[in-house]
């Protein structure tokens, strides 16, 4: 995996569980679900990235 699409998923995971975070102290549980079942998916998708890449690069 490149240093730039590491970055990408690094951030963009770190800022979904941020939003989890903000949207339980603001008292909207439905949001922090969502928002939890979206990271949940954007995490995944990067180790699927990162497998794929690896898996093609040997």
């Amino acid at each position: 995996m490149t240093k730039g699409l590491g970055l990408f998923f690094a951030f963009g995971g770190t800022a979904l569980l941020a939003c989890i975070s903000f949207f339980m102290a603001t008292g909207k549980p439905w949001l922090a679900a969502l928002f939890g079942l979206l990271s949940i998916l954007f995490i995944g998708a990067g180790f699927i990235v990162k497998a794929k890449l690896r898996k093609r690069n040997k």
